[in-house]
């Protein structure tokens, strides 16, 4: 069982002819910028003059990646990289990716980010003619297809648009074959993934906060159903000019919990997102106290927005071990309970004898929050008042932020004053559900909040029900 949510996965790619450019090193400062989104696995593939090489394994970047690894993969012209997230039926190293497979045409390198709602019945469909999985992930799939329609298309960016026509879900992907890297999104947008400049070096990552590691230049998004082509001959652009981009569902997690505070996604800011989230909950639920902390990290900008709404000073209540991850990359219930209590410390001096506002992202199960307040309470806390910077998890996602089932949903099984109880609250709080459609200002696209409304952006095949959490793996 989880008591945080599971982000998804994290992508990269890079295309040089600059032979000054070490593209491993970029690839792998990249990762290490996107570690959040998954510290599970993690691995690279090089290009170097067509012949692909790859490394991955169960692991941290830098524990992955160590100096014996890098030497092995110095050398060519383009990079794919990924870092994927934890579950407890998943972790193994053939689920790792990049996954790299051999056709009749070459090989191919597959970077993906997301959850295909149709996987089953494609799997289905190419097992039915022979093919072979040694892999539980989706990518897998992609390639099959992808293999498959190469034969008969002229190009491999050809080949991916009409695959892309067969997928049902979301998906942010990096592909390199030969001679190109090629960087494709899904039509609704749901997950993030953008393009910047090294010099003359094109990059494509998930978020822009890998663009300012490597110093790199943000060009743009991958808009809605488009496809990128990279190669000696240029850039070109294939693009979906029908897709409505106000009717797209990019999820509005990554701006609550998922994305790096100082990524700017789809035209907005993540840090000002929580900050607006913040500002929201001060005005909906206002309360008398004395400081307002956020418990790190997603909740330290909603903290902020709350402090400078309500004119109550903003604090630092909560140390965090900067050694330990998210919480949820421990496989077990007893080893997530001990992550926790090392996780966190409470600064004592600054909430003894206070009324502490408390500002976190997201309430899963509950026993996390129950536990922060416990902490708070021995620590001398007067009052506390929880607010939470997202509204409540009452519906499963499908595209890959993986949420409890419902009768783990702490906001399925209690009230609001039954939870504030629970937990140990004086006062409990969600954001409301219109606030999320805006908090993010300046996003250029529509928003999928299926997980607190039921309403996805794209219909949901009959035979995707709450089973997933034990049967699907991406």
């Amino acid at each position: 069982m989880f008591d945080e949510i599971h982000e998804e996965c994290g992508v990269f790619g890079i295309f040089s002819k600059d032979p000054e450019i070490k593209v491993v090193e970029e690839a792998y400062l990249a990762l290490f910028a996107l570690q959040h989104r998954g510290q599970e696995s993690c691995g690279i593939a090089v290009n170097d003059g067509g012949v692909i090489v790859s490394y991955k394994d169960l692991g941290l970047v830098p524990d992955v990646f160590n100096p014996v690894v890098m030497k092995h993969l110095e050398g060519g012209s383009m990079a794919v990289g990924h870092c994927r997230y934890a579950t407890s039926k998943s972790a193994n190293r053939e689920n790792a990716q990049p996954l790299v497979s051999k056709y009749k045409k070459g090989t191919l390198a597959l970077a993906y980010n997301g959850t295909l709602v149709n996987s089953a019945e494609l799997r289905a469909e190419l097992e039915s003619t022979g093919a072979i999985f040694q892999t539980t992930n989706d990518a897998e799939i992609m390639l099959y297809l992808l293999a498959r329609e190469r034969i008969n298309c002229p190009s491999i960016e050809m080949a991916l648009k009409n695959v892309m026509k067969k997928l049902k879900g979301a998906y942010s992907l990096v592909l390199m074959s030969p001679s190109k890297l090629i960087a494709a999104r899904d039509p609704k947008a749901i997950r993030p993934l953008c393009m910047g400049k090294i010099g003359e070096s094109i990059v494509f990552a998930s978020e822009s906060c890998a663009f300012d590691t490597l110093g790199a230049e943000f060009i743009r998004d991958v808009e809605p159903g488009e496809i990128i082509v990279v190669s000696n001959e240029g850039i070109t652009e294939l693009k979906d000019e029908s897709i409505d981009k106000s009717k797209c569902g990019l999820c509005c997690f990554e701006y609550i919990y998922t994305a790096r505070p100082d990524s700017v996604i789809d035209g907005a800011s993540v840090h000002f997102a929580r900050q607006e989230a913040g500002r929201s909950l001060a005005k909906a639920y206002p309360v008398e106290a004395d400081l307002v902390c956020g418990v790190p990290d997603s909740g330290l900008d909603a903290a902020l927005g709350y402090a400078l709404e309500s004119g109550i000073p903003y604090g630092v209540g909560f140390i965090k071990n900067r050694y330990i991850g998210r919480t949820f990359i421990q496989s077990t219930q007893a080893q997530r309970e001990r992550s926790v209590k090392i996780k966190l410390n409470i600064l004592k001096s600054a909430v003894e004898g206070k009324r502490v506002v408390v500002v976190d992202d997201s309430i899963v199960r509950g026993t996390t929050t129950a536990n922060t307040i416990k902490l708070l309470r021995e620590a001398g806390a007067k009052e506390i008042h929880m607010r939470i910077a997202s509204p409540p998890f009452i519906n499963p996602c499908y595209f890959g932020t993986d949420i409890e089932s419902k009768e783990n949903l702490i906001a399925c099984r209690l009230t609001i004053d039954e939870i504030c109880k629970q937990i140990g609250a004086d006062t409990f709080c969600f954001l409301d559900v219109d606030s999320v459609f805006n908090i993010a200002k300046g996003c250029k696209l529509g928003l999928c909040a299926g997980c607190f409304t039921g309403k996805y952006p794209i219909e949901i095949p009959t035979n995707q029900t709450e089973n997933k959490y034990q049967q699907k793996i991406k």
